[in-house]
């Protein structure tokens, strides 16, 4: 019973030096250096520890020296399979960790790589390389978005010098006409006249730009309501009969009985209806027609406004709502106008929570927006 006592006692006597040894070690990782250093002298630690148990037990309770010889070969070999165990262990986890601080060091170099970091396990270090990927996708479409912005403005700035280049130069030689002094009264009238158009032209232009910029940056806030689409469209229509007819052009509403009411704000829709009818007219021909209709569809209200002019070239098509976009054979359908209708269109559209898009058409052009359904 003595000797159960003595035992017990000295190992929770030894349970101390363990416990301070264990924190030691944990807080100076940092000289212990790679894992499985740390791995070893955690190991060692204890083991040692036990050995000296062993030496203690065996002189105080005077157990012959063959036992514990015996005993402390146990000990060491046991020590020397954890040690091994611990090291294959260490160097699967090992493996994991290099492998997530190359693809980090990567990823800070410029590499995007897509494909998965593989690691050993299914553990913490998994859950980390799954974090690292995660990081890596979003960076990396982030990156794509910074740069499509970055081309998107400076196509901006390329087309808005393109465009102010020719009324400045305009304006310029219309003023050194005046100024000379040999225009008789008749020309002199004639070049303020055009001077006025470019100017108000320049005008609009910048106008127009600076509130698709707002409206893109999400800078204006408007006041939604309930719109009955039926009204506002036969309103814009009306309106728009007297600039039809002096292009020889046809300019209907097909609206059917019980249309949906929208909510949105009625000024902004209405200028999109302006813009779109204004655009078709524009580009179909004398004796061509503009329809513009409208129905329910689940959740939203869609609206088109169709023409029966020459179309969009397919290659034409995926940018016809990009700011001052024009296409290859310079047909851009916002060619006569500051370029920017179509865009705002588009940022009012989205604004409400719809979207815009061309349908498909055997002839002519087709566009269609969606506004959200009034509660």
């Amino acid at each position: 019973m003595r000797d159960s006592a003595l035992t017990i006692a000295l190992f929770a006597g030894l349970a101390v030096p363990v416990l301070i040894g264990a924190h030691l070690l944990a807080r100076r990782r940092a000289r212990l250096g790679s894992l499985s250093r740390q791995f070893i002298a955690g190991l060692l630690l204890v083991f040692g520890l036990a050995l000296a148990a062993v030496a203690l037990v065996g002189i105080l309770m005077f157990v012959s020296m063959h036992d514990a010889y015996l005993l402390a070969l146990l000990l060491v070999f046991a020590c020397a399979l954890a040690i091994y165990a611990s090291a294959l262990l260490a160097r699967g986890v090992k493996g994991d960790i290099l492998a997530l601080r190359d693809r980090l060091t990567a990823v800070g170099d410029g590499s995007r790589d897509p494909s998965p970091l593989r690691t050993g396990g299914s553990d913490e270090i998994a859950e980390l390389a799954a974090a690292a990927d995660r990081m890596t996708r979003q960076l990396a479409e982030r990156e794509r978005q910074r740069d499509s912005s970055d081309r998107a403005r400076r196509d901006l700035i390329a087309a808005v010098s393109h465009d102010l280049r020719t009324p400045l130069t305009s304006l310029q030689l219309l003023a050194q006409g005046i100024d000379d002094g040999v225009l008789d009264e008749g020309d002199r009238r004639k070049h303020l006249e055009a001077i006025s158009v470019h100017v108000r032209s320049m005008g609009a232009l910048v106008d127009d730009l600076f509130e698709l910029t707002r409206l893109e940056a999400g800078d204006i806030q408007w006041s939604m309501q309930r719109v009955e689409l039926a009204e506002l469209v036969r309103e814009t229509v009306d309106a728009m009969h007297s600039h039809a007819a002096a292009k020889r052009v046809a300019v209907e509403a097909r609206i059917p009985a019980g249309l949906a009411p929208a909510a949105a704000n009625p000024e902004k829709v209405q200028r999109v209806l302006f813009n779109l009818i204004q655009n078709a007219i524009r580009h179909t021909p004398a004796d061509g027609s503009v329809t513009v209709a409208a129905e329910s569809n689940g959740r939203s209200v869609e609206v088109e406004v169709a023409d029966t002019g020459d179309g969009i070239p397919a290659e034409d098509r995926g940018h016809v709502f990009e700011p001052f976009y024009r296409g290859g054979d310079d047909r851009s359908r916002t060619r006569q106008g500051s370029g920017l209708g179509l865009s705002i269109c588009r940022a009012i559209v989205e604004v409400h929570g719809g979207r815009i898009w061309l349908a498909d058409s055997a002839s002519g052009t087709r566009v269609r927006f969606t506004l959200p359904i009034a509660a």
